[in-house]
């Protein structure tokens, strides 16, 4: 495969690698992680733990020069993959230009999941605007449906299969953003209740219980408050003063929802790394940090928050 064109400052790229099997990931990963090494680039993988195998075996001693991700555990949830995954690399490389294999859709992903998968990459074009990276995604053509393959062309301005470079004909990120703002309805078994700037408290100490109840325990359920102790505070404070909380387990998740009058307009509002100056702006991104999915909804008429925690 030719190798993707090295960057000056400034300059972003998002391609696609389509792949059927091992030996076409590899070599559209591991030419480009060698182009990297070369000329001195840092360079990440992120990649399904199996996958990283494959590429640091193939790349031999170069592989020590490489940061390893698996994006299992670090992306398990999409939203949080931009700020604590891509771009704390980047961050951390100064204005040097950097390399990224990102791959955020397996064919593992849920149905809840891949919604949030999708957004994620649409969203990497505008968090990376003016960034010298290559971010590299590669998609499993045999194992990922046809759908899937049609949203990695609206997400990525270029594609790559078979070593041949092309534009997407499809690219409409800003369309992808909208078709998966899907509505969030409340489950018909869920415990609600309605809280405001007096009930925050008893809001909290609400889905904590029912945490408990449902087996979470120590860092986890600590995680839950923090999640509800910033969405409840994000409703009171920018969606009208009040909301509505919402709890219920599901497939081996507990749930829990947020809804309020509030229109969250930035559609990377918690997908952006704070600054250590940085005075409030946070709550989205811990909550996107703790929590094994989330997803939002948002309407001219308000806002709902879903954040999903895994069962033990």
């Amino acid at each position: 495969m030719k190798a993707i064109r090295d960057l000056s400052a400034g300059a972003f790229e998002h391609p696609a690698l389509l792949y059927r099997d091992e030996e076409s990931y590899l070599a559209g990963t591991v030419p480009f992680v060698r182009a990297g090494v070369a000329a001195n680039e840092p360079v990440a993988v992120a990649v399904p733990g199996p996958k990283g195998t494959s590429i640091a075996s193939a790349l031999g001693l170069a592989a020590r020069r490489v940061t390893w991700i698996d994006m299992r555990q670090a992306g398990r949830n999409p939203a949080r993959i931009i700020a604590g995954v891509l771009r704390d690399f980047a961050d951390s490389c100064g204005d040097r230009p950097v390399r990224i294999i990102g791959e955020p859709v397996w064919a593992g992903r849920t149905d809840s999941e891949y919604p949030a998968c999708a957004q994620h990459e649409a969203l990497i074009n505008a968090a990376f605007a003016g960034r010298g990276a290559t971010i590299l995604c590669p998609y499993d053509v045999s194992a990922l449906s046809a759908a899937v393959l049609a949203d990695a062309e609206r997400t990525h301005p270029v594609l790559v299969e078979d070593g041949i470079r092309r534009q997407s004909a499809g690219y409409a990120p800003d369309e992808v953003v909208s078709r998966y703002n899907l509505p969030l309805e409340v489950h018909p078994y869920a415990a609600s209740m309605q809280f405001d700037l007096g009930s925050l408290g008893k809001a909290r100490h609400f889905a904590v219980a029912a945490g408990g109840e449902a087996g979470l325990a120590g860092d986890v359920l600590d995680d839950l408050a923090l999640a509800v102790g910033e969405l409840t505070a994000n409703s009171v404070q920018h969606g009208g003063g009040t909301g509505l909380l919402s709890v219920w387990r599901d497939d081996g998740q507990l749930v829990i929802q947020v809804a309020d009058a509030g229109r969250l307009a930035d559609p990377l509002a918690g997908r952006r790394s704070a600054s250590g100056h940085q005075r409030g702006g946070r709550g989205l991104l811990l909550v996107n940090h703790v929590a094994d999915l989330v997803r939002t909804h948002v309407t001219e008429r308000g806002t709902t928050t879903r954040a999903y925690f895994r069962l033990p």
